[in-house]
């Protein structure tokens, strides 16, 4: 008998044990609504039950484990995924296949979708059959680890997993910190309360709501459907914008309307198109803090936590030498990737924690 596959991968961060369904054979039965909790540590792959030339570069398996789901009704479900608790900002895949389980050559890929962050999201799964079981395969992004909680539902949690992660051609370079972003409401959802206009710098973990746009109406009722506002970028970077529509009571699940990557200033982990970079320095993101704010900056190797520089400062925006990191050392050790931990103790106000993680520029080809 055929079933369904779908394809979970998760960002993960360390938990205690293996958990018991690593292998196939031995996956865990979901019910409808019930919401679990797990994490990818200490899991391996199966690779007589998985095909990465059928996937491209969406996914690369490293530590995946197994679930199941068998709808009584046929119709459209939610795979909510959710309080996630990651090492690394490494974001999630959904790979949708049909086919025998554990024997690829019967395997046919219907989605797979990738990004890089911890917020909670939800996978539209339209058209499920009942009776017939559906196999989840949730794996750590990119060879990360993490905790996480994994729900099957006929409502929607969270927000529309992204379809963009940022590119060269998708990068829009501004010389301003002003951006505008502009958007239009369709009929069909013309009844939702508001949209949320959601922003996350690449190298943060989870989106932030910016702002609530609610939806006007006139004298009649009516919704207006254009809609326009300026944002102010907190400081360089690459900024994810997204236009969510606010879920109503009852009502259709959040929807996006439109998607922007921004690039403004020096990006650490991307160039911006026109530019070279300088490849023996990384730039840490040091503006968008307040000026003199006291600053703990620890820098580890992502792949075992061995911290690799340890620096103590006080924030000086007007002094560009203080942002780069020397990197020249870690390249010749073969590092691709750091993860930054800053610990801001602002001169007013509560302190708070930024987690990074930068990629280390290829060293620049010796003549």
């Amino acid at each position: 008998m055929l079933f369904s596959l779908v394809l979970v991968g998760l960002i993960c961060k360390t938990a205690n044990a293996q958990v018991a369904n690593d292998n196939i054979e031995n996956r865990r039965v979901l019910r409808l609504e019930e919401t679990i909790t797990s994490s990818t540590t200490g899991c391996t792959v199966q690779r007589s039950c998985v095909d990465e030339h059928l996937t491209g570069k969406c996914i690369e398996y490293h530590n995946d484990q197994w679930f199941e789901f068998t709808p009584k009704a046929s119709g459209r479900y939610f795979v909510n995924i959710g309080g996630q608790k990651c090492r690394d900002v490494r974001g999630v895949q959904l790979v949708v296949l049909l086919g025998q389980p554990c024997q690829p050559a019967t395997y046919r890929i219907l989605s797979c979708t990738s990004l890089g962050t911890q917020d909670d999201v939800f996978v539209t799964l339209d058209s499920l059959r009942a009776g017939q079981p559906y196999l989840l395969d949730v794996d750590g992004y990119l060879k990360d680890f993490c905790q996480f909680s994994l729900q099957v539902s006929q409502t929607a949690t969270g927000m529309p997993v992204s379809y963009f992660p940022p590119s060269p051609t998708r990068l829009l370079p501004t010389a301003s910190r002003m951006v505008e972003l502009s958007w239009n409401l369709p009929d069909s959802l013309a009844n939702v309360p508001a949209s949320r206009v959601m922003r996350r710098e690449i190298h943060q973990y989870r989106s932030t709501e910016v702002r609530r746009v609610p939806v006007r109406r006139d004298t009649y009722g009516k919704p207006e459907t254009s809609y326009a506002i300026t944002d102010t970028l907190p400081g360089p970077g690459i900024y994810d914008y997204q236009i969510v529509t606010e879920r109503a009571e009852p009502g259709p699940s959040a929807t996006r309307l439109r998607q922007w990557w921004y690039a403004y200033g020096t990006a650490a982990t991307m160039p911006l198109p026109g530019t070279v970079p300088n490849r023996n320095v990384v730039e840490l993101p040091l503006r968008k803090y307040p000026a003199k704010a006291r600053l703990s900056v620890v820098v580890t190797d992502p792949a075992n936590g061995r911290i690799l520089l340890a620096r103590q400062l006080i924030n000086q925006p007007g002094e560009p030498r203080q942002r780069e990191l020397p990197v020249r050392k870690w390249q010749e050790a073969g590092l691709e990737k750091i993860a930054v931990e800053i610990t801001c103790h602002p001169p007013r106000g509560d302190f708070f924690v930024d987690r990074l993680l930068l990629n280390i520029p290829a060293p620049a080809a010796r003549p």
